[in-house]
């Protein structure tokens, strides 16, 4: 199989270039660069005035989720937060103030555009109750039984080996300690034409499980009182522009992923 990780690795780095070079959001332009390309309804509208408004916009640019795990993820003061695949900071930078006092926000991102970029993202907003660390989701660089909560938004779908990202996740999580994450998630059966592409699978589209197999997978890990939540479910019309940028001929398979995505939050606890 192509290597995935190369290819995300290299979008990603592009779509932070793209904010720092003042050309738009990282979602923009004709490569896809993330969960969402420009104009995709996967990225759209998922951060009220208020948070925007709390940040630099270029954190805000550089959002590349499907989901707004900080608004679900129930932080407190003192707590010790991890985003998995951090990207511009924004959902650090959110929970770092979720925390105070007292509480720790840590950032991991494999990207050092990404990184570079969410630094000054974070000095920007003044925030000092955080810290980006540089590394993989499959490998977290934290100690064992280290953190509160464990959120994402829509990364662990960019990984091509999901049983490893949720051991590690249930390894630095402490007894009683909680993953909160969005993510892509399908109901039914898939066009293989979508499986197949790689750069929708960098559109998290590709390697999105099905509920079934992430609750498996969340179990096989030692994950308990693990539920999925629908947070938006995406119809054909909202298929046939995602599909169309991609390439794919989108009458054809809009048709057959109709209410088949969507994005969910998923919650699940360590004993």
């Amino acid at each position: 199989m192509t290597d995935v990780k190369a290819i995300v690795k290299e979008k990603y780095g592009e779509a932070a270039l793209r904010v720092v070079s003042g050309a738009g959001s990282a979602s923009c332009g004709s490569s896809p660069s993330s969960c969402c390309s420009g104009g995709d309804p996967i990225a759209s509208n998922l951060y009220d005035a208020l948070q925007m408004g709390e940040l630099p916009e270029t954190a805000v640019l550089a959002s590349l989720g499907c989901g707004n795990p900080t608004a679900l993820a129930g932080l407190r003061p003192s707590e010790v937060v991890l985003d998995l695949g951090s990207g511009g900071g924004i959902d650090v930078l959110l929970s770092a103030r979720r925390v105070q006092p007292g509480g720790w926000a840590y950032g991991l991102d494999m990207t050092d555009e990404m990184l570079a970029l969410a630094r000054e993202n974070q000095r920007k907003a003044g925030v000092e109750n955080a810290e980006f660390l540089k590394g993989e989701i499959e490998r977290i660089p934290l100690p064992d039984n280290f953190v509160d909560a464990i959120i994402s938004n829509c990364v662990i779908n960019l990984s091509g080996d999901k049983d490893q990202v949720l051991r590690e996740a249930f390894r630095v999580l402490k007894p009683g300690g909680r993953l909160a994450v969005s993510d892509v998630v399908t109901r039914g059966e898939i066009p293989s034409k979508i499986r197949e592409s790689v750069l929708l699978w960098v559109g998290c589209v590709a390697g999105a499980l099905s509920e079934d197999e992430y609750r498996a997978k969340l179990a096989a890990a030692g994950f308990v009182d693990i539920s999925i939540a629908p947070t938006r479910v995406y119809g054909a019309a909202d298929a046939q522009s995602f599909l169309a940028e991609h390439g794919l001929d989108a009458r054809d398979i809009a048709a057959q992923v109709d209410g088949k995505f969507i994005s969910g939050f998923v919650r699940a606890r360590k004993p």
